[in-house]
């Protein structure tokens, strides 16, 4: 039995690897096609083996999905957790640094979770007991602030009135724009599903292939932009120990606010972390003397690249680790005031209608957490040489790439949205992809935020717990 789960573990962690090298493909999608390819095939995998396999999956993803959001800019709902800096160090030649800081944090998160046991099972529980009845009103604190941190953005500079307020004002517009229309798009959803009821855990499914995946191939085969094809190799990674302190906290509270709070993800949730590094162990610019009098006075930054963005990056791989295998776990914590655990996340949505949490289980999903985040750092770290020693070709060659990959979301959006049961639904998911591409390109082309676009389930999930839910869906005529 042992030999088997280590078996899977390691089949799961490869598959995951490979497909996650895949830009813009989520692992979600990977993990509804291979529970379909379960369902059918049900002795392929050993039930009790099923579990680590697809747990296996979500710890390769975790960190190698920083590879194809480094070096190819391939954004999902988690990119805000490190791809602004990712691109900054891709175009200074550090496209390595910025894909192992992430994964180093990413493994730092792991041993965050082991330690985090006991307060998972003393702390947490009753914290989420007490929580999940004002979840609704905590939502709406989160969504006001998030929005609200929007302001200010625009530096207001223009010849004239009209200039200057549109300059200052055009990208806020565009967000609040994109968090009314995902708004309006999750209330239609989720009062009337479109994916027939066999495929139902895959409802949402085209809605973030077009939020995320569909904008960021739109943003490459317009984009002009040229990175450095030689992209700088060394023995070490340019972090010290104090970087990995100063990230813990920001990481491990916004992991745990995405692991404890439902439809609140990495990019939200690293706002409010990134709070507590902003401006800390900046390492400030110096003006240095004229080498001939009367000269242009020079700046003088010490690096490329400032300390606070590699706590971010390393935060940031903290917060992905335990939002996509954190929250999954805490199904596993079973308790007397946590019967059913305390799971959250795509993955538990998929999987509770196939398994049932039983108590010890928490500590097999633990090891194989543990066995496979091993493995998928060895294969980061193996996987990220390999794309900076083709680099070159994969950026001539990344336009064909995303029109191979956009063939394949169309055919997956189409079969998996409805048409491997009714041909009809699966017309329907392209219809509802294609309008959430065009919600989901405002952020892209205006400047502001994707996280917005999941207000697609934080909205209706915040009035579906306060109780209006039903209210809003008959002023709106959706019942």
């Amino acid at each position: 039995m042992e030999l088997t789960i280590i078996t899977f573990c390691v089949l799961g962690t490869i598959i995951g690897s490979l497909l996650c090298l895949i830009p813009s493909l989520h692992i979600y999608n990977v993990a509804g096609i291979a529970i379909l390819v379960y369902i059918e095939f049900r002795s392929l995998i050993p039930e009790y083996a099923m579990v680590p396999f697809f747990m296996s999956m979500m710890v390769a993803f975790a960190f190698l999905n920083t590879i194809p959001m480094t070096f190819f800019s391939a954004a999902d709902e988690s990119a805000g957790a490190t791809i602004l800096p990712s691109l900054d160090m891709l175009k200074n030649g550090k496209g390595r640094d910025a894909s192992l800081l992430a994964g180093i944090g990413t493994l730092m998160g792991v041993f965050l979770l082991v330690l985090l046991t006991p307060f998972f099972y003393k702390v947490c529980t009753y914290i989420y007991a007490i929580s999940r009845v004002h979840l609704h009103w905590i939502i709406g604190l989160i969504l006001v602030f998030y929005v609200m941190s929007e302001w200010p953005k625009g530096a207001g500079r223009g010849r004239t009135p009209w200039e200057k307020f549109r300059n200052g004002w055009y990208n806020l517009f565009a967000g609040l724009l994109t968090f009314i229309l995902a708004s309006l798009t999750g209330l239609i959803l989720t009062t009337k599903p479109l994916a027939p009821p066999q495929l139902s855990f895959q409802n949402i499914m085209p809605v973030f292939v077009g939020f995320f995946a569909f904008p960021s191939i739109i943003q490459t085969f317009l984009s002009k932009a040229k990175y450095p094809v030689d992209q700088y190799e060394s023995r070490y990674v340019n972090a010290g120990w104090g970087d990995l302190g100063y990230a813990a906290l920001p990481g491990t509270v916004g992991g745990l606010l995405t692991a404890m709070i439902p439809a609140v993800t990495i990019g939200i949730a690293s706002i409010f972390s990134s709070h507590i590094t902003n401006h800390r162990n900046l390492i400030q610019s110096s003006f240095e003397r004229p080498v001939e009098p009367h000269t242009v006075v020079r700046v003088h930054t010490p690096e490329i690249y400032y300390v606070q963005e590699r706590i971010f990056l390393i935060a940031g791989g903290i917060n992905k680790i335990i939002y996509y295998v954190g929250a999954f776990l805490l199904l596993f914590v079973l308790t007397d005031i946590t019967p059913n655990g305390m799971g959250r996340g795509g993955l538990n949505i998929l999987m509770k209608p196939l398994t049932t949490p039983q108590k010890g289980d928490y500590f097999i999903m633990l090891a194989a957490v543990i066995f496979s985040s091993g493995l998928s750092m060895l294969l980061l770290m193996g996987f990220t040489h390999l794309v900076i020693k083709h680099f070159k070709k994969l950026t001539n060659s990344i336009r064909l790439i995303y029109i191979a990959i956009t063939i394949f979301l169309v055919v997956l959006v189409f079969l998996m949205g409805g048409g491997l049961v009714d041909v009809k639904a699966g017309f329907m998911a392209l219809l509802v992809a294609a309008v959430t591409t065009c919600i989901g390109s405002i952020p892209v082309f205006f400047g502001c935020r994707r996280s917005h676009c999941m207000a697609v389930l934080l909205v209706p999930i915040a009035l579906n717990m306060a109780g209006y839910g039903d209210t809003i869906a008959r002023i709106l005529k959706l019942v």
